[in-house]
């Protein structure tokens, strides 16, 4: 077997250089590449498989506390991006512009959202009238894009995957209160989910999200110590709701500001479950986000029985509701063994000739 290892790539070990080994495990794990337009990616068949499990636990949880999905426009008018003067400030230098359409100059810029809490406060400001439409409890799966200067595969890149929640409510301490839920529910799913150890808080004064009242992060914690900002919870107070003269008539028929929050988890957790829990040997994932949790091999699959008992063996756990795979190539056990391993697949199930002689006793 050892042998046979040579013939798979080899991955730097992560105590010579961590970095190099970040990116040949997300390279041989095959879960991203890059592409033609400069620090984007393209995301492949493994590594948005894992992007979808991770929406499918968190899509759960947040519609278990009555979160809606919705989806808004990816451009932003100028002029409505420049309502909030510090939340513009904080993105400036990020923002990337549309000027044309087809060959006509826009007689207003877009910018391509690098957040959407300008959408959701224009479109609230247009159709939140009184208390009975109130609160707003929303969230949208999306890309943004932020002109990064260096981008690092899943953990910084120009364009992302993330879901970006936006509430508004009729008082300050049911904001609060929502702002805090959120939070929780990164947290537990951090720890629930991806088993990653991590640390929480409220952000400093000059860390905190362009606009926003109070930020509460969860910053996941690598094997060297480094944290890694992996979700945040925002509370806005009545500073974007006011910008945009977002207000509700109460049941005492008196006219009344709103109170906002935002909150987001973006493909940077990709990047956290490949730090945290890879080792030399390649991708590693907990059962709940392999995108296959078992994979069967044949061994001397040429002998009689071998390959039809390991068919009958695959199908009844994908009966039995497992994400499973059979490798019947004609690759050694050794390299089947070792791909198994660099992509992450959680568990195998070797079947061979001595296994049939086991069953037939």
């Amino acid at each position: 077997m050892a042998k046979d290892k040579k013939l798979v790539k080899n991955i730097t070990s992560r105590d010579e250089d961590f970095a190099q080994w970040y990116t040949d495990v997300v390279r041989e794990a095959q879960l991203c590449d890059y592409s033609s337009v400069k620090g984007c990616l393209n995301y492949l068949p493994n590594g948005f498989a894992i992007w979808e499990l991770i929406k499918a636990d968190l899509d759960r949880r947040f519609k278990e506390t009555g979160v809606e999905n919705v989806y808004l426009p990816c451009l932003i008018p100028e002029a409505l991006l420049e309502k909030e003067a510090d939340h513009i400030e904080g993105f400036a230098p990020e923002v990337a512009w549309v000027t044309h359409g087809g060959m006509e100059r826009l007689q207003e810029r877009f910018c391509v959202r690098p957040t959407s809490e300008t959408l959701f406060c224009d479109l609230w400001a247009r159709t939140v009238q009184s208390y009975r439409d109130l609160p707003k409890v929303w969230n949208q799966w999306c890309s943004v894009l932020r002109w990064e200067k260096t981008t690092r595969p899943f953990l910084r890149s120009r364009e992302f995957l993330w879901q970006e929640g936006h509430t508004i409510h009729a008082t300050y301490e049911e904001a609060e209160q929502r702002t805090i839920q959120m939070w929780q529910i990164y947290k537990d799913f951090y720890k629930e989910t991806m088993a990653v150890p991590f640390v929480a808080g409220r952000k400093a004064e000059h860390e905190k999200f362009a606009g926003a009242q109070d930020t509460y992060t969860v910053e996941a914690l690598m094997h060297d110590g480094k944290a890694l900002q992996s979700a945040t919870s925002h509370f806005f107070g009545s500073g974007f709701p006011e910008a945009f003269g977002i207000q509700y008539i109460d049941k005492d028929n008196q006219l009344k500001n709103v109170y906002e929050t935002s909150w987001g988890l973006s493909t940077r957790s990709i990047g956290a479950l490949i730090m945290v829990h890879g080792d030399d040997d390649g991708l590693v994932i907990p059962p709940h986000l392999a995108p296959v949790e078992c994979r069967v091999i044949p061994i001397a699959q040429h002998k009689e029985g071998v390959l039809e008992k390991a068919n009958e063996l695959l199908d009844e756990l994908k009966k039995a509701g497992y994400r499973v795979k059979i490798d019947d190539s004609e690759k050694s056990p050794g390299w089947k063994f070792s791909e198994q391993e660099i992509l992450g697949i959680p568990t195998r199930i070797e079947i061979g000739p001595k296994t049939l002689k086991i069953i037939r006793l």
